[in-house]
């Protein structure tokens, strides 16, 4: 036992001679001349002392001593020649000719400038959903008679659902409550045509009199200095539209017959609208559940959280828009009744209905409005009107937009109006009512997102 546990020390001995001589070295191996040069009384006397430590673990029945080698004992160690390194120049550095290594994880350079790539990126992307976009505006254009009354539902179930919300608390059920907002929906609405249809029956004649009176009014200021214009051509003028209204009647008749056609459509519209708007107020929240249900937690979370915020912005778009066409249409009823112009209420309505179409919507009205008292007061009355409306536009603009409607749906003018041109391009009046809630709805969600994102990097939490 003494002879193997002297030729295992000389074996250790070996290499540890090995890890010094790299160590000295910078990696190289001592040669075996400077090995042999050693005390052999030295070296002798290290191996006696480790054969008796390893005799002695032996006996005693424990592990070998950290520096035991476990393989199989050696007689002696055995040279060991280190890898070959390329050689390195004196500064530390690749030496020529053997291109440097790229670092794990990176692509190899490329000849194309990166601003480009990352342009052609974004292009194919850019273009891929203005593909989507197209296609889905092609499709709503083919069922814009679905398209549009459920977007004029999702407004409406906007505006009635706090009302729902309130007579649930008061102690009605859900059906009761959501049927008692409905009718009283429909009672207004069925309230404010008849009132139209009534006061247009009623004052069309004082209508057509009145622009008679001021037709020959207009005449004969045209025939006055400065402009000397002769009344036979205005009254030619007249003529030639009853000329050809009389030679184009089959065209005139289809038009008729096409606006029945808009009138059947327009029925059957209010009333899918309705229905939709039923189930929207009554089940709104299972049917978002039941969209939501196949995401997975974290996305269902941010879904919810996306979708709470951009139908706040929609409720608080349509309650501020109302209380503003609320407003509108009031100051228009008492301008014109106090002087004493017709078609009073239906004007206010229409007011009312325009002031839904942001910025345009008003000044459409506002005109026709100023044609209107043109024709039958002057117009004197016609630059009061015009001047009070400017006035209501400016207060619209800087106090009640601000206040009513607030910072949840705060627009930049020149993004409405942009908004708007697209939305009138695609889809018409339609679109043009709808752009802007949707776009509040879609950017608000995104600050949404945007602001979780922000939470989560402050604690530490990744996003989903």
């Amino acid at each position: 036992m003494g002879r193997a546990a002297r030729r295992a020390a000389s074996g250790l001995a070996g290499m540890a001679g090995i890890r010094v001589g790299r160590a000295a070295g910078n990696g190289s191996v001592a040669p075996r001349a400077e090995r042999a040069g050693a005390d052999p009384r030295a070296e002798r006397a290290s191996a006696d002392a480790r054969a008796e430590r390893a005799g002695a673990d032996a006996r005693a029945g424990a592990a070998p001593a950290p520096d035991a080698p476990t393989g199989p004992s050696q007689s002696g160690p055995l040279p060991v020649s280190p890898p070959a390194s390329p050689p390195v120049s004196p500064r530390g550095t690749a030496p020529q000719g053997v291109p440097p290594a790229a670092p794990p994880g990176t692509a190899p350079p490329s000849d194309v400038p990166r601003w480009l790539r990352t342009s052609a990126a974004w292009s194919w992307r850019l273009l891929l959903l203005a593909i989507v976009l197209y296609v889905a505006a092609r499709v709503a254009a083919l069922l814009y008679v679905v398209v549009v009354p459920c977007a004029g539902a999702i407004l409406l179930t906007a505006l009635l659902q706090p009302l729902t919300a309130r007579l649930r608390r008061a102690g009605l059920r859900p059906l009761a409550a959501t049927w008692c907002t409905l009718l009283l929906a429909i009672i207004l609405l069925a309230g404010a045509v008849v009132l139209v249809a009534t006061r247009v029956r009623a004052e069309y004649p004082n209508l057509v009199t009145q622009v008679k009176h001021t037709t020959t009014q207009i005449q004969t200021w045209l025939a006055g200095p400065p402009f000397h214009l002769r009344t036979g051509n205005l009254q030619k003028l007249s003529d030639n539209v009853v000329k050809y209204l009389s030679q184009h009647k089959s065209l005139v008749e289809g038009t008729v017959v096409t606006g029945g056609r808009i009138a059947v459509e327009i029925l059957a519209g209010v009333v899918l609208m309705f229905f939709v708007t039923f189930f929207l107020i009554k089940d709104g929240d299972r049917i978002w559940g039941w969209l939501t249900s196949r995401l997975r937690t974290e996305r269902k979370r941010r879904a919810d959280l996306a979708g709470d915020a951009a139908w706040q912005a929609v409720v608080y778009y349509v309650r501020g828009t109302v209380a503003v066409a609320a407003i509108h249409s009031v100051v228009m009823a008492v301008t014109l009744t106090i002087m004493g112009a017709p078609l009073v209420a239906p004007l206010a309505l229409f007011m009312f209905l325009a002031a839904f179409v942001p910025l345009v919507g008003v000044l459409v009205a506002g005109g026709l409005a100023i044609l209107v008292v043109l024709a039958a007061k002057g117009w004197v009355y016609a630059v009061i009107l015009l001047g009070i409306l400017v006035v209501m536009n400016q207060l619209e603009g800087h106090l009640l937009q601000p206040q009513v409607v607030g910072k949840m749906v705060r627009l930049h003018p020149l993004a409405v109006i942009l908004v708007l041109a697209v939305g009138g391009v695609v889809a018409g009046i339609a679109g043009a009512v709808v752009a802007v809630p949707i776009t509040a709805a879609v950017t608000r969600a995104a600050r949404a997102l945007d602001d979780d994102d922000h939470m989560a990097g402050l604690r530490g939490v990744p996003s989903g």
